[in-house]
């Protein structure tokens, strides 16, 4: 694909060397992913190389593009400005690219979850984690490349669940959408058991 190479192009000119491998990372898990439950391959690879376009924005220069961009924040995303990377990447692979919504949505949602996030934002949410080039010492990243394997969902529940322990342990701030998120996804596994 012909933007996928753009994008990869201008990527190596904004990110640092570690997130241009980690975004190229996710492009090929959400490849893998996307196979294994059915989804277009060259959407979740789209949304993969995207998803950090805007990470490394510093907080001044985030807070100041969602100002000049009319990009609606709360003030859980005004404080903690690194979740705003979501947002922003959305909003730049729009402009930039042409991005259709879906790929949009996953971008978006691929910091704090959506409880409305269709199969390629699950992908993209998963895909971050779990990418190949990530360690982790503080989550149980092996577990989670097994059980990706299998079941989507329940992945996005015990990724949500580290990370919710993880940040009441350092005192953060949780965003809404991400228990909203977790809540319907174990609503959804109790109805289908």
């Amino acid at each position: 694909m012909e933007l996928i190479e753009q994008i990869k192009k201008d990527l190596k000119d904004i990110l640092s060397e570690k997130r241009y491998t980690h975004s190229v990372g996710v492009m090929e898990m959400a490849a893998k992913l996307a196979e294994i439950y059915g989804a277009d391959i060259e959407t979740a690879k789209l949304a993969g190389i995207l998803h950090d376009i805007a990470k490394e924005m510093s907080s001044e220069e985030k807070l100041k593009y969602v100002k000049e961009n009319n990009i609606i924040i709360n003030e859980v995303e005004r404080i903690n400005t690194p979740i705003l990377h979501g947002k922003i990447g959305a909003d730049i692979a729009k402009k930039k690219y042409g991005i259709n919504e879906q790929v949009q949505r996953a971008i978006e949602y691929h910091t704090t979850t959506n409880p409305n996030m269709d199969l390629i934002s699950k992908i993209v949410y998963v895909s971050d984690k779990i990418e190949l080039n990530r360690k982790s010492e503080d989550y149980d990243i092996k577990y989670e490349r097994e059980l990706a394997l299998k079941d989507i969902d329940k992945t996005i529940i015990y990724i949500i669940d580290s990370n919710i322990k993880s940040l009441l342990n350092k005192g953060k701030l949780i965003e809404a959408e991400m228990i909203e998120t977790r809540n319907k996804l174990l609503i959804a596994q109790t109805e289908t058991n």
